[in-house]
């Protein structure tokens, strides 16, 4: 068992590509039933004209995410929505 909060302690690693794709910032719960239906991850900033940009935030389905371990959860996507 683990807390919610846990999970931005963890890095997230994509195994189609081996990607770090970013902290936790956010978890999208289902106001029903109380399941998680996705983690946000902070975008990667990007720099415009030398100066820092602000990142899109990634969106992950929680039925992507393959194996919460001690230092990283594993998540299996191909194509990334943005939020």
């Amino acid at each position: 068992m683990f807390k919610i909060s846990d999970l931005a302690k963890r890095d997230i690693i994509n195994l189609a590509d081996g990607a770090r794709l970013g902290p936790v910032k956010d978890v999208h719960i289902n106001s029903d039933d109380g399941t998680v239906k996705a983690i946000v991850l902070r975008g990667q900033k990007k720099k415009y004209f030398g100066l820092m940009g602000i990142g899109q935030d990634i969106v992950v389905p929680w039925e992507k995410i393959r194996k919460i371990g001690v230092d990283a959860v594993l998540v299996d996507v191909e194509m990334l929505r943005k939020n």
